[in-house]
């Protein structure tokens, strides 16, 4: 049975292989289209691994992907998942200026909304690409009409991080919510657990430790994400990737489903606005 009574959130970032950030200089956006598609299968082998969990999670869409995956979209509204933001065609926030991020988090938000049928409130910037220095990003959307942003992942990286931010969900003064991604902290420094590429890097144990720190001795709801691709070990290879973006993609695919499972069994999963619904009334509320 799923340990303690706190619900966690589960969350998938639904964009295909070719559309991760590393790959930016690799498979440009114009060539895109001419990749096979991977996606679709994937999303409905989660679903099915969802529903064998009784699980229920939040899927930060890439626009570009329900424009053309229409149905695997409804897909996920059926199941009873929430459809949140992940932009349009996964460009990252750093990249982008106040207007061109206005606009692109608008469109999102209106072509996801068409195609679910649903209201959409959560947002997800592109491999965490919100932090100390474009906070600004936050106001934005709040003033396009979502209610959270799950955008800030408090921990040092090399291609994003605001260690200084807050652990734990916290209101911005623009009215926002901002979920960070989930840490723990040991020796003065936050450590991520909260998935993506670490989560097939690490031994399991130490998920399913944090995860019990964090519910039992902190008494929060952690945030977990990973991306479909991250359970397909067939994907077309990429021969010209640097070794160190290789390694991060490709290692341990093939371990990822076993794991995944095991975490849906140790824990209790549930959508973000489920899992964050009293503060995002207090933000609605404002």
């Amino acid at each position: 049975m799923p340990a303690g009574p706190v619900r966690n959130a589960m969350t998938v970032d639904v964009e295909d292989y070719f559309q991760v950030s590393a790959f930016d200089t690799h498979i440009g956006r114009g060539r895109w289209d001419e990749q096979p598609s991977r996606v679709e299968a994937n999303v409905e082998r989660i679903l099915e691994l969802f529903e064998d969990a009784d699980a229920r999670a939040t899927f930060f869409t890439l626009a570009w992907i329900a424009e053309r995956h229409p149905a695997m979209v409804r897909s996920i509204v059926a199941a009873g998942h929430e459809l949140a933001s992940h932009g349009c065609e996964h460009i990252r926030v750093t990249g982008q200026t106040p207007d061109e991020f206005r606009a692109d988090a608008r469109r999102s938000k209106a072509v996801l909304e068409e195609i679910g049928g649903v209201e959409v409130t959560g947002y997800r910037a592109a491999s965490f690409s919100i932090g100390q220095e474009n906070l600004w990003a936050l106001e934005v959307l709040a003033e396009v009409g979502y209610r959270y942003s799950s955008s800030i992942y408090p921990v040092r990286h090399d291609h994003y991080g605001m260690p200084e931010a807050p652990r734990f969900a916290f209101r911005h003064p623009g009215g926002l919510l901002e979920v960070p991604v989930s840490t723990v902290r040991l020796m003065g420094r936050n450590w991520p657990c909260g998935g993506g590429g670490y989560f097939r890097l690490l031994p399991y144990r130490y998920y399913r430790w944090a995860f019990r720190r964090l519910n039992d001795r902190e008494g929060q709801p952690g945030v977990f994400y990973f991306h479909p691709w991250e359970l397909d070990p067939e994907q077309p290879r990429q021969d010209d990737l640097p070794l160190k973006t290789r390694f991060r993609h490709y290692h341990n695919l093939d371990g990822m489903e076993r794991d995944l499972k095991r975490l849906l069994a140790d824990f209790r999963w549930d959508r973000m606005d489920q899992v964050f619904s009293h503060q995002l009334s207090v933000v609605n509320a404002r």
